[in-house]
């Protein structure tokens, strides 16, 4: 979808359909009472007779409204003026891009406003709203015969600012925020894509497209010998029991110089999680294959950095295996030997997330990084903890955490910070080895994070705990691309730092 911006009236504007925003209420949007006067008091009444509702959620089209240029007016509920925020502009985005997608209209000029958004500046009204039409537009078909699905026939969306200074800083914000959506479809196309397909050697494949295509970017892929030598024992138990050979992802982007510290960023891969000889319960299996949906997020990320193209150095280390039980598969009590040179006792094959991380976290020191942010399918725990709202953000350094919460509440890309400190590695004890690696169940998402923490010692770290954001289940099953957006601002918000 390509997205525009215009600061001329939208009541003179041509176009298939002029989107406005409309209050539960009296008060409305400045251009829809500017449209109501044009129209002869049309969005009045239809408010007024019920025809049309205010709303979230709500939608009514008008076809060859007499008094404005447009050939149809769709008008979305946006709910009480008081209550619209951020996320309220994002889901009217959203709402009226689905709506479009049912009709013929190739183009449409959005109206909302700023009313109320008082939250979001012209930069961010463009870019969220870009991201918010592409998430609407989604659509994973490539499993499905084509002729059973119409696609939206929505090509151009144009965001209506009050000036011209603003026109010019949303397109800025509707360029970026084009090239982050285009990251999340990455990371969700990755991760919708079934176990048969997206196995680590496809993933490794996509990674090695995205590298082919950016002269910025660079790959290297480990396979199971090297990972040996390197002494991944943890990873490697981990993939031991598939037949599907494991990889580590290296995919470098280089927007500065060589000798500047990068930003690593690491993501799980477990590309199908039966739990292994820790089996998990059949029902609900399925969605083990969005396991991978750090690694996803991670790779996502790079394909936002490939268009962004900031002045920073960004790798990502992404380890991909699947979990499967079979004869040469990992057992509760086996011990095994991580690349950091520490022992640990598997009591539970299913919490396999933190063994291909411990390993990944160690591999990262090599590029003396900066800073180190994992991101991880991880914890049950932490979806009883935050449900699927939010992404909880684990770091000992309290700079970096707010950084991340920041980067969140600007991305809508909603984070809470959770602790992690040596009292939750108590119970990760063992009588055998140097560490657990599972301990208590109370606090388990903090315990995780404790175990990553004694791989992370002198490295400015920070766990991201997306179990309950990276996907949804029902009837809107499928990867939301999560946290792409929060880690694309966090990338941005640190250049612009440095300038």
């Amino acid at each position: 979808m390509e997205f525009k911006t215009l600061s001329a009236d939208p009541v003179r504007r041509k176009t298939a359909c002029l989107v406005l925003g409309v209050f539960d209420g009296r008060q409305q949007p400045a251009t829809t009472q500017l449209v109501d006067e044009a129209t002869g008091g049309l969005v009045s009444r239809l408010l007024s007779d019920g025809d049309a509702g205010a709303k979230p959620g709500e939608t009514h089209l008008v076809v060859q409204p007499a008094g404005v240029a447009a050939e149809r007016l769709l008008l979305v509920g946006c709910g009480k003026p008081g209550a619209y925020d951020a996320a309220a502009y994002r889901r009217a985005i959203g709402t009226a891009v689905t709506r479009l997608g049912r009709t013929r209209v190739a183009d449409a000029v959005v109206a909302l406003g700023r009313d109320g958004v008082a939250s979001l500046d012209a930069y961010y009204l463009g870019r969220q709203g870009a991201e918010a039409a592409a998430a609407a537009a989604y659509r994973f078909d490539e499993h499905k015969a084509k002729s059973r699905q119409p696609r939206s026939a929505l090509r151009r969306l144009t965001l209506a600012c009050e000036t011209r200074a603003d026109a010019n800083q949303a397109a800025r914000g509707a360029a970026d925020g084009a090239a982050v959506a285009a990251g999340v479809k990455f990371a969700r196309d990755l991760a919708n894509r079934p176990p048969n397909v997206c196995h680590p050697t496809h993933m490794a494949e996509e990674a090695r497209k995205l590298a082919n295509r950016h002269r910025a970017m660079s790959l290297e892929v480990l396979g199971e010998a090297q990972m040996k030598k390197l002494g991944m024992g943890a990873l490697l138990s981990v993939a031991r029991g598939s037949d599907q050979p494991p990889r580590l992802i290296v995919l470098k982007y280089r927007g500065a110089p060589a000798g500047e510290a990068p930003v690593v960023l690491v993501g799980k891969a477990i590309t199908f999680d039966t739990g292994g000889i820790s089996l998990k319960p059949p029902p609900g299996m399925d969605e083990m294959k969005f396991d991978m949906g750090g690694g996803a997020a991670v790779l996502g990320t790079m394909a936002a950095l490939a268009e962004l193209k900031p002045r920073l150095n960004v790798i990502a280390v992404v380890p991909a295996c699947e979990n499967m039980p079979s004869g040469r598969a990992s057992r509760p009590g086996d011990i095994v030997e991580t690349m950091s040179g520490h022992t640990v006792e598997i009591l539970n094959t299913d919490a396999e997330g933190r063994l291909i991380l411990c390993d990944a976290l160690t591999y990262a020191r090599r590029f003396k990084p900066e800073v180190v942010i994992d991101a991880a399918t991880l914890t049950g725990a932490c979806v009883i903890a935050l449900g699927h709202q939010y992404t909880a953000v684990f770091s000992p350094d309290d700079a970096l955490a707010h950084e991340l919460l920041g980067a969140a509440e600007r991305a809508g890309d909603p984070a809470w910070r959770m602790p992690v400190n040596e009292q939750y590695g108590e119970s990760l004890k063992s009588n055998f080895a140097d560490i657990a690696n599972v301990g208590a169940r109370e606090g388990g998402s903090s315990i995780a994070a404790a175990f990553l923490a004694r791989f992370t010692d002198g490295l400015t770290w920070a766990h991201l705990d997306i179990a309950g954001s990276a996907w949804k289940t029902g009837r809107e099953k499928g990867a939301t691309g999560r946290p792409v957006q929060m880690l694309s601002e966090f990338l941005l918000a640190r250049q612009s730092r440095r300038t």
